[in-house]
């Protein structure tokens, strides 16, 4: 099993339809693939962990980095890891319009992101905080955890 960072700039910015689209779409096709992974999207800044099998992966990303929607494509980071960190497929987004982004089922507000998975090297743990920095800016933190009940 592999996984692969990538930062890209959007070609457009991406309205919240957009957004939800490109959710639905990554869910069933990652879903077939066995893929999973976050993508993180804010003001024209995309960045995506995605893990899987290398032979689902490889040419997977060689699919993302032409797609029209995006430009610059720059890979991060492309290496076997022993587990997933990404159970399920989820997605970050920092909305437009507030008012809007409760309708988008599935995504997380940069100010609720979950914390980075403890499955993680400390090197890989440490790019991917950088690129939710480099995406979310320094003011998106993650979430601290729930207080336990007694």
């Amino acid at each position: 099993m592999i996984h692969i960072v990538y930062m890209s700039r959007a070609v457009h910015p991406l309205s919240d339809k957009d957004l939800q689209a490109l959710l639905d779409q990554c869910r069933r096709d990652n879903a077939e693939r066995h893929v999973t992974g976050v993508l993180f999207y804010s003001h024209g800044k995309i960045a995506q962990l995605i893990e899987g099998e290398a032979h689902i992966l490889e040419p997977l990303f060689e699919v993302i980095s032409r797609d029209g929607r995006h430009s610059n494509v720059v890979k991060l980071i492309d290496k076997p890891i022993a587990t997933r960190s990404f159970a399920e497929w989820s997605m970050a987004f920092h909305p437009l319009e507030a008012a809007g982004f409760e309708t988008l089922e599935g995504f997380l507000r940069p100010d609720h992101l979950p914390e980075t998975p403890s499955t993680m090297s400390i090197a890989d743990a440490t790019l991917v905080d950088l690129v939710r920095l480099a995406v979310f800016g320094p003011g998106a933190t993650p979430a601290a955890p729930e207080p336990a009940h007694a």
